[in-house]
């Protein structure tokens, strides 16, 4: 009987540990539609001849820092006029309806006053002459000195910048272009800083498909944007275009003369060209200004060798050579993950079986001596004999236990804590909600990586990755609800109303208030990286008057209908008393030595999340097929670490595991927080402490939400694993 449960037990945790494994080909299979990214078909946009364009504008950002600005609240740029475009529908300056996720990235489309006819082509068109005064100049600098790409969308395209492969065999965007550049003077040292104030856009095509194409209607396949310099010096014509685009005489340099020319000469007799710390130090009463003149030309060209369903593709061939890594990361993580397992395996069925059958053996001696006690007449039969299960106040004679321990000599380790490990654990009602939190966070991933590597989630659908993550967070305050309270349950909980909404409020309370005291800072800095304030409220009432209830829905179902899992032992009166252990076996050791194995299994993927999230600020992340792969492999090797961890510590007769299977599950975080720190002072060149200050406190929210996640695998994995072996030597 105990035998065939055993099995049981072993086949089922054997079976669970092959299907996560064997789940790794279903994310294999995914990974061909991830470079196409478009379901066919979805949302195809086309265009008749003479018919508008509309052109927008976004935002502008950098690499060298976390704050964006919306295009049209930069000084320097031509405002919108408000002018109708003929056969848009839109007026320019118009705004174009965010989702939230767009709003959160900090996006703000903008009609724009540039006019686009599709298959009509302008060699020159001035947009613009804008006055600049010399306080905006100095801002002006500043932004093209920090690198700031100003990001463009026709036909929900970013406008691109075109390279070419050094083999010359690809040609590959990068989304977005610069505002301008900066030249050092090889006499002089100094460096010059030069706004782009003229665009060629370029706009690739092909014909429709189907019966749109026999109408004569196209479709864009590509958008690229060329910016230019051009400076004072250079002819014009009466409409103020540049007469010579292809031969430019010396770039629009960002310099405005100081007005107190005779003593500045009298400070530098001997130079023609004033430094520029003089007129940066100016104020306003010093006045002056220049006028940046805007021009742009548009072309048109068929382009047959894009597909429509590929249009995206040119954004990251760059990154192709990626692959390779990528392959060598799964490899790399599938070696672990087998180690482990093998590891596993020989614990499961060699070492578990041999403690079994040793504590079986024990029992059944145990029984003989009672037995031969009994015929004996040592005892009657009414007298109650403990078992060896039995552990209470009770306490037999010096000569029974004597005789008891010489059936007992080999049972020793975790099986001496039946009567203890599953004693209600320390703090267990704010673990209950860590565990429920965790649950909504693992549906919320599972949720957006499969939708995201079956392309459902593309570039194409901006914000689209961010929006659906808040819409499955708050659906899932149901699963956070349920689990939470099955778990308070378990752990002799009472009040299922207060354990709902500590967990309601918890983790959304602390990366709401978080996020509140960055946007004080942000809005300080008038960057459309701020959240508005109607935003804001939008999020509070997802939280309060949709989540919270979920949440409290699914603790009702959970604790009133669910109820607490059974444990298969009894806990007993009066706790053992925990024996001293290994250094390796304390709680902070083990967590950062068991926490350092997941993170080997996902680094090298990091550097690419973390490459398209805090690098290329467009954040078109691709490969979700090969973040799948990771993510399925990350989940088994917690699984596995969490359990060979606990066992250990069982073994050393420390029945506390509870917390310490949910810190080693989320242990890994800590190696990823200090990735963030070494990624900081390292890869990027972020300057400015609001900057610095955004850096971190998403580095940490991404960490928490991480350590959640894989906390709860590390939590449930540890249960079901002691589970297990404790039914297995219950005694009926």
């Amino acid at each position: 009987m105990v035998r065939a449960t055993l099995r049981a037990g072993l086949g089922s945790l054997l079976s669970l540990l092959l299907s996560l494994l064997l789940s790794l080909l279903l994310p294999l299979l995914l990974l061909s539609p991830v470079e196409a990214f478009y379901i066919p078909g979805w949302s195809v946009k086309t265009y008749k001849e003479g018919h508008q364009v509309p052109l927008l504008v976004n935002k502008v950002y950098s690499d060298n820092t976390q704050l964006q600005y919306a295009y049209y609240d930069l000084p320097f740029v031509c405002p919108p006029t408000g002018r109708h475009k003929a056969g848009g529908g839109l007026l320019s300056g118009q705004s174009i309806p965010l989702n939230l996720g767009e709003v959160l990235r900090g996006d703000r489309i903008i009609a724009s006053d540039m006019e686009l006819v599709m298959g009509e082509d302008k060699a020159c068109s001035l947009l613009c002459s804008r006055e600049l005064s010399r306080s905006h100049l100095r801002r002006t600098k500043a932004m093209v000195r920090d690198g700031y790409v100003a990001e463009w969308i026709v036909d929900n395209l970013p406008g691109a910048t075109s390279f070419v492969t050094s083999d010359k065999t690809k040609k590959y965007y990068a989304a977005g272009f610069k505002l301008g550049h900066a030249e050092i003077s090889h006499s002089t040292g100094k460096v010059h800083y030069f706004l782009y104030n003229h665009h060629t856009i370029v706009i690739r095509y092909r014909k429709a498909p189907g019966r749109a194409g026999d109408r004569g209607e196209k479709i864009i396949v590509g958008f690229e944007v060329y910016p230019k310099s051009i400076g004072h010096d250079n002819r014009r014509d009466g409409a103020g275009c540049p007469t010579d685009l292809q031969h430019v005489d010396g770039g629009f340099e960002l310099y405005m003369a100081p007005n107190r020319t005779s003593d500045l000469a009298a400070r530098y007799p001997d130079s023609s060209y004033y430094p520029d710390t003089l007129d940066d130090d100016a104020d306003d009463a010093d006045g002056g200004s220049i006028t940046i003149p805007y021009t742009y030309s548009v072309y048109f060209r068929e382009d047959d060798s894009i597909e429509w369903s590929h249009r995206w593709d040119l954004y990251f061939v760059n990154q192709e050579e990626g692959s390779r890594i990528h392959w060598l990361a799964i490899v790399n993580s599938l070696i672990i993950c087998g180690l482990l397992t093998g590891i596993v395996m020989i614990i499961l069925a060699k070492t578990i079986r041999t403690d079994i059958k040793g504590y079986r053996e024990a029992a059944a001696e145990d029984g003989k001596l009672r037995r031969k006690k009994l015929r004996s007449g040592a005892r009657t039969p009414k007298e109650k004999v403990p078992g060896l299960l039995d552990q209470g106040p009770d306490v037999d004679n010096d000569a029974d236990a004597s005789d008891d321990d010489e059936a007992l000599e080999d049972v020793t380790g975790w099986k001496l804590l039946h009567a203890d490990v599953f004693r209600t654990p320390c703090s267990g009602n704010l673990l209950a909600p860590l565990v429920g939190s965790g649950m909504q966070l693992l549906f919320m991933a599972v949720g957006l990586v499969l939708l995201s590597a079956l392309g459902v989630l593309n570039p194409s659908f901006r914000g689209g990755f961010i929006s659906v993550g808040v819409g499955l967070f708050v659906f899932a305050g149901l699963f956070s609800g349920y689990f939470s309270a099955r778990v308070f349950k378990s752990f002799d909980g009472r009040d299922y109303r207060r354990n709902a909404l500590v967990t309601a409020l918890l983790f959304p309370g602390l990366t709401f208030g978080l996020v509140f005291i960055l946007n004080l800072f942000v809005w300080a800095q008038a960057s459309s990286t701020a959240i508005p304030f109607g935003t804001l409220l939008a999020i509070l009432l997802l939280w309060l008057c949709i989540q919270v209830p979920l949440v409290l829905a699914g603790s009702y179902y959970g604790y009133l209908r669910a109820g607490a899992w059974e444990h298969p032992t009894r806990t007993a009166a009066i706790p053992r008393q925990v024996p001293h252990q290994a250094w390796y076996i304390k709680s902070l050791q083990s967590i950062l030595l068991a926490g350092l194995i997941p993170f080997a299994v996902i680094f090298i993927e990091l550097l690419f999340v973390f490459q398209s999230v805090w690098q290329d600020k467009s954040g078109y992340y691709y490969v979700f097929g090969f973040l799948a792969v990771v993510s399925v492999i990350l989940v088994v090797t917690i699984a596995e670490v969490t359990v060979v961890t606990i066992y250990i510590q069982l073994c050393s007769e420390n029945y506390h595991w509870w917390w310490q299977s949910f810190l080693v599950g989320g242990g890994s975080a800590v190696w990823v927080f200090g990735y963030c720190v070494w990624y900081y002072l390292f890869k990027l060149h972020i300057s400015g402490f609001v900057s610095s200050m955004l850096f971190f406190t998403y580095s940490f929210i991404a960490c928490c939400v991480y350590g959640l996640l894989t906390g709860t695998v590390g939590f449930l994995s540890a249960y079901a694993f002691v589970r297990r072996i404790y039914g297995a030597i219950k005694v009926d």
